[in-house]
């Protein structure tokens, strides 16, 4: 059964959000997630500098089963991206909260990561 940082944040789409210096956020999917998926074969991310808006998708993981979009869990500019998923994107399923991890953003102004779920919520949604 996976485990749920207790330092992150997530959403229902299953994206986890990590505060970082400042403003700054790392963003990736879950451990569930990755399972669900499989084998994570192509990242397709958004591009540093471009502008991210909570709840739209701004990505997607191609995996042996499907194609699955990566919603951005909050709003602001990109800062970074993971550039270690181009050669090896099978890091996504190996260390999700990890060397998987996909992208960072400068959140907006009036930014609250208290309106994502915390660990206990998230196992909840994810076994309801």
């Amino acid at each position: 059964m996976p485990e749920y940082p207790e330092d992150l944040k997530y959403t229902a789409e299953h994206e986890w959000v990590r505060e970082g210096n400042e403003s700054t956020v790392r963003i990736g999917i879950t451990e569930y997630a990755a399972e669900q998926l499989g084998d994570i074969v192509f990242v397709s991310l958004p591009s540093v500098g471009d502008e991210v808006t909570a709840g739209d998708s701004c990505g997607e993981l191609e995996s042996t089963k499907s194609v699955s979009d990566v919603f951005s869990p909050v709003s602001g500019a990109v800062t970074a991206i993971n550039q270690a998923l181009e050669d090896r994107p099978e890091l996504v399923n190996a260390e999700p909260y990890g060397d998987g991890w996909l992208f960072e953003v400068e959140t907006a102004d009036g930014t609250d990561l208290d309106e994502l779920l915390d660990a206990d919520a998230y196992a909840e949604h994810v076994d309801s």
